[in-house]
């Protein structure tokens, strides 16, 4: 399926001088490259959040809820919002795999 988009001769100069995969590749090519990046930047700060919480707490998202972390802590503001971020951030990760998954066409390695 094509759909055409209109941008404007500014954003197209741009996106012509950017350097991704050389200065051959048509427009097309040159924003799914910037998906592409986008999605991976995605997937590091989700990730970096994923981890710095899992230390924080010494525990997974998962073992979090069901251990109740946030009643024991008497549901303190950092607790719950700390329990909300997790949340967001795993919810994040799925589905930014999910987009670049469906971007690229194949599975991704999870160790990217």
């Amino acid at each position: 399926m094509s759909v055409l988009i209109a941008v404007s001769e500014q954003i197209a100069e741009h996106l012509n001088q950017l350097p991704l995969m050389g200065n051959r590749a048509d427009l097309d090519s040159k924003v799914r490259a910037l998906l592409e990046v986008e999605y991976h930047r995605q997937l590091s700060h989700y990730r970096r959040i994923d981890r710095q919480l899992s230390e924080k707490y010494g525990l997974t998202l998962e073992e979090f809820e069901r251990q109740q972390i946030v009643k024991q802590r008497g549901y303190s503001w950092d607790v719950e919002s700390d329990a909300s971020e997790w949340s967001f951030a795993l919810s994040g990760l799925r589905t930014a795999r999910r987009k670049l998954t469906e971007l690229l066409g194949k599975a991704l390695d999870d160790d990217r």
